[in-house]
């Protein structure tokens, strides 16, 4: 029942009751009254003068036609009703001023038309504000939708949540769109004093004149939260990770893998915002929730040596620091997606589940007929490649392309954080191929980059934080119900009080986690050999390695390294070299000019083979397992070869099976020697 309808039931209640619903019908009998009260003095001073008559019609004209011009930002009926109303009442205080109030017809046109005239006024009061909300036929917005240009728009019944209103809204078919509402917006929050942020419009998907409106009152998000542990220590993957809330409280949820029966695709994910909008502290909650899940695995790249993970980084699967070694990890994601997305195929999964991740005892999923393989499970992958802007510099803006295309059937989703996602630092495909984004503070001419047109024209502004408003972001992903996609969210803040609880985190990800799996595992030594070595235990450390010294033919010895022979100083380009055999002959090139020629000799093609084996087998211990012309440039002047023969001799190599080459021109993958066998 409404607050008026409270009270007592004496005489006085009944009274107050009474004359408090009369109020709001009151003005238009008052001005009734008057206009006879001004009628009767007027015809004692000016009855039978022409100057007044002629006064009297200017003036009621001109009264007219201000009513008609003031009532041009309401909506039409109002305006014209207001004008006749005035225009009615100005002409019989002209006619009771100059013939007599009493005169007839004047008193009878007073007694009939001004109590009409004052029901009418009270009529469309009771419409207006009708009680009945269970439609939109009525409007209970007290003029707010006319004062925003949304004239004779309806509201229907409001649903009050906690610090949230949600209002179904129509406007006037054949005369406004959805589009009209999203204008009006910023009007609205204006004429409610609330941030521009606070109200939103999710248009219906059937209709472009109806949809919801939503408008939160107050901004909770201006309380910082601290991290304080992950939010499902052990759950799995697919389960909602929890990275910070929403302004109305709701927890802000992300989901990676799809599914099936929730009908959600998996995703990759899109973490873009400015210098100081919080991008850090974003990435440690989603960082944080993906290793407290028990069938997951992470390959990291972080060129800027994991100056905020580094407490994390002995839990991932696999951690780079940019360059090369970022280049490798591109190349064995990409190895790895026909082999995980075969061996699905072939135990009957058409997309990643967690029973994928557990040993396949289920007939059901076996890659043997008939019974159960018993095949180790596959655990989903994360691929997430931080600052992506250095790694799309170095490898070209499509780096990501094939992966963000393919990898999603192959229960790996792709992370990638940068600044500033346009067309200039990523190839539109690649921008295409990442459906969710998590979108924090901006520039205001970047907000096209980050967010879609149409949640932009729901009220999203993420430009509007800049770097002011650390952790504020907006997500759009597969999952989330697409009105709240132009709610704004923060993220929980990592403080120095985080760090011992991201080193326990670490080191349960270490006992508990998932491990990469054979197939999985195999795809990336395929690529990566030696610089692929999975997580390791908490205590385990690594074991030193002799250092092997390479003589000229190719041969290793496990001396270490030291540089004296026989307590003499050597060079170690020279421990190889016996002081007693004799020099070779001369060869085709060694008497060529030094100055003005191409440089370096052309070997035998068997010492050339020879060579390049040496040179490639060192890169593979080493861990570079993408190579180009440039990283032979020492190796040349070392062996007196010519960069020309290098690049030929690479051309050979690929064709031998010994190099394979990568989406980045002139750059070439190493086959490890075992497989290329």
């Amino acid at each position: 029942m409404e607050a008026q309808l409270r009270g007592g039931s004496d005489a006085g209640g009944v009274s107050r009751y009474l004359l408090h619903r009369a109020k709001p019908h009151l003005p238009p009998w008052l001005g009734w009254a008057g206009t006879g009260a001004a009628g009767a003095l007027g015809s004692w001073r000016w009855e039978a003068s022409a100057g007044a008559g002629v006064g009297l019609t200017a003036s009621s004209f001109i009264l007219t036609a201000v009513t008609w011009w003031a009532g041009k930002s309401t909506g039409k009926q109002r305006r014209l009703h207001s004008a006749v109303t005035v225009a009615l009442g100005s002409g019989w205080l002209t006619a009771a001023c100059l013939a007599g109030p009493t005169a007839s017809p004047v008193g009878d046109i007073y007694l009939m038309g001004g109590p009409a005239l004052a029901l009418s006024w009270n009529a469309r009061i009771v419409l207006r504000h009708n009680t009945d909300n269970s439609g939109t036929g009525g409007s209970s917005d007290g003029g707010l939708l006319e004062k925003v240009g949304l004239a004779r728009a309806q509201i229907g019944a409001a649903k009050v949540e906690p610090n949230r209103v949600t209002a179904p809204l129509a406007v006037v078919g054949g005369e406004q769109t959805n589009d009209d509402v999203a204008k009006a917006l910023v009007r609205i929050a204006s004429a409610l004093d609330l941030p521009a942020s606070a109200v939103r419009y999710t248009p219906d998907p059937g209709s472009s004149r109806r949809g919801e409106l939503v408008i939160v009152p107050e901004d909770m998000l201006a309380e910082v939260v601290e991290w304080e542990g992950p939010s499902n220590l052990g759950g799995s993957i697919a389960d909602p990770l929890v990275i910070g809330r929403y302004d109305d409280g709701a927890p802000l949820l992300v989901w990676l893998p799809g599914d099936p029966d929730a009908g959600r695709n998996s995703t990759h994910l899109l973490i873009a915002g400015g210098t100081g909008s919080g991008k850090g502290d974003a990435a440690l909650n989603l960082q944080t929730e993906i290793l407290s899940r028990r069938d997951v695995i992470v390959w990291f790249s972080d060129p800027k040596a994991f100056q905020d993970f580094a407490p994390l980084r002995a839990g991932l699967d696999w951690g780079v620091e940019g360059g090369t070694d970022t280049e490798v990890m591109v190349e064995a994601v990409k190895a790895a997606i026909p082999d995980r997305t075969r061996w699905l195929g072939a135990h009957g999964y058409r997309q990643w589940v967690p029973a994928a991740a557990l040993p396949q005892n289920d007939p059901a999923h076996s890659c043997q007929a008939g019974r159960a393989c018993g095949c180790a499970g596959l655990p989903f992958l994360v691929a997430w490649f931080e600052e992506a802007a250095n790694t799309l510099r170095n490898l070209g803006d499509d780096a990501f392309t094939g992966i963000a295309q393919e990898a999603r059937s192959a229960g790996i989703s792709l992370i990638v954080s940068l600044q500033r996602p346009s067309y200039d630092q990523m190839s539109t495909s690649t921008r295409a191929s990442l459906p969710s984004v998590i979108a924090l503070g901006c520039d205001a001419r970047d907000e096209g980059f980050v967010l879609p047109d149409e949640v932009l024209a729901a009220g999203a502004h993420p430009g509007a934080w800049g770097n002011r408003r650390p952790g504020y972001c907006y997500i759009v992903s597969p999952g989330i119900p697409e009105d709240r996609y132009p709610s704004p969210g923060r993220t929980l803040r990592f403080t120095h009080n985080a760090v011992p609880v991201m080193e326990q985190l670490t080191a349960w990800a270490q006992a508990n986690g998932a491990t990469a799996d054979p197939v999985t595992a195999g795809a990336a030594t395929t690529v990566a050999g030696r610089a692929y070595t999975g997580r390791t235990s908490a205590d385990s450390k690594p074991t030193p390695q002799p250092t092997r010294l390479r003589a000229l033919d190719g041969e290793d010895t496990m001396e270490p390294d030291t540089g004296y022979r026989d307590g003499l100083l050597v060079d170690p380009e020279d421990a190889g070299i016996d002081p007693d055999t004799e020099l070779p002959d001369l060869e085709e090139g060694d008497d060529a000019p030094i100055f003005g020629q191409d440089t370096g000799r052309k070997p035998s093609p068997e010492e050339a083979r020879r060579l390049l084996d040496n040179a490639l087998a060192e890169f593979e211990r080493e861990g570079r397992m993408v190579v180009g012309p440039k990283d032979f440039m020492d190796w040349c002047d070392q062996h007196s070869l010519s960069r020309s023969w290098v690049s030929k001799r690479l051309k050979d190599a690929a064709l031998e099976g010994r190099l394979e080459a990568t989406s980045a021109a002139g750059r070439w993958r190493i086959v490890p020697a075992l497989a290329a066998a």
